[in-house]
């Protein structure tokens, strides 16, 4: 009867955390309107500056009827200061959004009412009293 059963695939690699989490992002990702992570993992290569450290994309609005729409429409997070700057330039990050994927996908932006988060990897970590101290001067 053990002969029976398939011997069960065993994966002997190694996965990026991005890559583990991707299923469980991606239901999350198409409630708020995004066919994929793209947008959301590139925009800092896709947005003009300054707009690729000072917004994030919220989610994306398609149009109910498919009739003469012409792209979805993109509600961006913005930085505290920067919402007036960033919907006077709306039309050059819906420009920006179009070229990077190369259709119209984004017709029009707006700005979400959602909190803006920077992410991390912009920060840069202080230093702790202790870690200064194992430190050579010149590092400092």
């Amino acid at each position: 009867m053990a002969d029976d059963l398939p011997t069960p695939k065993r994966r002997n690699k190694t996965l990026s955390v991005a890559d583990a989490l991707a299923g469980a992002l991606d239901p999350m990702l198409k409630k708020r309107g995004f066919a994929s992570r793209d947008i959301i993992t590139h925009w800092r290569s896709i947005a003009p500056k300054p707009f690729d450290s000072t917004t994030q994309p919220d989610k994306l609005s398609w149009p109910r009827s498919a009739d003469g729409a012409e792209g979805a429409v993109l509600y961006l997070r913005c930085a505290p200061g920067t919402a007036v700057f960033a919907q006077h330039e709306a039309p050059a990050i819906a420009k920006a959004v179009n070229r990077y994927f190369g259709y119209v996908l984004v017709g029009e932006v707006r700005l979400s009412a959602e909190p803006f988060t920077p992410s991390s990897a912009g920060k840069v970590q202080k230093r702790s009293s202790r870690a200064k101290a194992r430190l050579p001067r010149s590092t400092l």
